[in-house]
């Protein structure tokens, strides 16, 4: 991870060019300046070809804290926190859109400007091949399976929240502009696993932390990993089956052993891991860093173990359904580690007398010393998006600085597998059954038998909650409707997907529909 991030700072004179050639979000209208964005890069050096991926990961990286914001707060496991000057993304929670709202504009705007930045290195690379070596031509063709396996999960991502999406093809976004027809979610799903069809043939048979060029990076089992997500969306069950066997069947992934440490330091690019950000302090107090802002998710109210520790801003908060949910089922390790307490949320808890006796480690202290003091703005806070104080490198006090944003994780894939065998795709080397109980060992779980489609989802519900959305949109692919109606809300198939925003409309006036 290091060594990756330590070659995204070399190039950063890269990443200044793409600032410059592709510009805030408001310049995908001007295509000329989108094509070469090192015009003066001499192709000759050959061994600079690095350079162009590292800086499609930089783009990858940069999201905006409202992106998987955004995407991820429509499901019955999180609620918005009581937002005073944001407070279109408290009524998105609630399903009452507004396409004029700046997170949907940004969100749409930036993941674009990194999908044609993806292309922009492509086309780069494919330069440098030109005068390469043989050896050279070769891993010009691993980068640029890279760049396809990034530029995937963004479409997909984009796809979940808005349905139909544009497909770019090339860094030129003139293109766009003469799109005919918008395409569907299910052409957009079927583009992204036709795209890793493309781009496995060249990509490492490791573990995204077994790379030594590139430390976390691409290999073939994260796009294995998309492909198996895309055709989860087409509900193309035996080809989920059959992707998730082979990362399975591969033998080089297993879960992390402690679940409250995988979303921490010790669990950092683990066994576990095929797709995160990175981000790093670089083991030092300060100066450089690469980071995500974390804030957003944490409490708006706490005093930390360590003094100095800045706490957040209450903006995302675990549903009271999830708690109980949780409560319900037994969990331990997984509730503690989803869910941050305060003392005022405690209490709501045990309003009800189904709850008037909570475990111990219902508490608004964390195992790590962190006391989660009472704020306005919400309940509880994200567990998952929380990196205690004594994790922080010393001379570090932003929130959740040097963690990294864990996007596809081993526990999914053998969920999703599980799921597609009670769907009715045939499976290899795993039943359904010992998929799940896997997950549930690690959780302190007891083991079930005869695992049905309804066992799987909760299972999903327990084992993924506030992650990137995955609960909502199982719940949307599954016309599982009714569990988004709670607390107030109520849904209907209509509000799948968010309106486009209006500044996009203006733009592309085929958007309106």
């Amino acid at each position: 991870m290091k060594e990756l991030l330590n070659k995204t700072r070399i190039s950063a004179i890269v990443a200044v060019a793409l600032m410059v050639a592709i510009g805030c979000s408001d310049k995908l209208d001007e295509p000329e300046l989108n094509n070469n964005f090192a015009g003066g890069t001499d192709f000759t050096k050959t061994e600079d070809m690095a350079l162009s991926i590292i800086g499609v990961y930089e783009a990858f990286q940069s999201r905006g804290w409202e992106q998987p914001l955004l995407i991820s707060v429509r499901g019955d496991d999180v609620n918005a926190g009581g937002l005073g000057d944001q407070q279109d993304f408290a009524e998105t929670d609630l399903f009452n859109y507004n396409k004029d709202y700046w997170m949907y504009n940004s969100l749409w705007q930036n993941v674009y400007v990194d999908v044609i930045t993806a292309h922009t290195g492509m086309e780069q690379i494919v330069r440098y091949q030109e005068l390469a070596d043989n050896a050279g031509k070769a891993l010009g063709e691993q980068y640029i399976a890279e760049a396809k396996v990034l530029r995937a999960i963004m479409l997909f991502h984009i796809s979940q929240v808005w349905g139909d999406v544009f497909i770019p093809t090339s860094s030129d976004t003139a293109e766009l502009f003469d799109v005919e027809t918008v395409p569907t979610q299910d052409e957009v799903m079927q583009h992204i696993s036709d795209q890793m069809d493309e781009a496995l043939p060249f990509l490492s048979d490791m573990r995204p932390n077994e790379r030594t060029d590139l430390p976390g990076g691409v290999t073939r089992y994260t796009a294995l990993a998309i492909k198996a997500l895309a055709n989860q969306e087409l509900e193309n069950y035996q080809t989920v089956a059959d992707a998730c066997a082979q990362i399975i069947n591969s033998n080089k992934f297993s879960l992390y052993p402690d679940f409250y440490e995988l979303f921490k330091t010790p669990g950092k690019l683990s066994d576990e891991s095929i797709l995160d950000m990175q981000y790093s302090d670089f083991g030092q107090g300060e100066g450089d860093r690469e980071g995500h802002l974390y804030a957003p998710y944490g409490p708006q109210g706490w005093t930390p173990a360590v003094d100095g520790a800045s706490s957040g801003w209450g903006f995302y908060e675990p549903s009271m359904k999830f708690i109980k949910f949780m409560l319900d089922r037994g969990e331990t390790v997984r509730l503690e580690t989803s869910v941050l307490f305060t003392d005022r949320g405690i209490a709501e808890i045990q309003t009800d007398p189904n709850y008037a006796t909570l475990p111990a480690f219902v508490s608004n202290t964390t195992r790590d010393g962190d006391v989660i003091n009472d704020y306005a703005r919400a309940l509880f806070a994200s567990g998952k998006h929380y990196l205690p104080s004594n994790q922080l490198i010393t001379g570090r006090t932003a929130y959740g600085s040097n963690k990294n944003f864990n996007i596809i994780r081993y526990g999914e894939i053998l969920l999703m597998y599980a799921e597609a065998l009670t769907q009715g795709a045939s499976g290899s080397g795993m039943t359904a059954d010992q998929a799940v109980n896997l997950v549930r060992q690690r959780a302190g779980m007891p083991a079930i038998t005869g695992v049905t489609l309804d066992q799987v989802l909760e299972e999903k519900f327990a084992e993924l909650a506030m992650e990137w959305g995955k609960r909502y949109y199982d719940m949307v692919r599954l016309g599982r409707f009714g569990e988004l109606s709670y607390d107030g809300r109520t849904f209907s198939e209509d509000k799948s997907f968010l309106p486009y925003p209006q500044a996009q409309v203006d733009q592309f006036p085929i958007l309106d529909k």
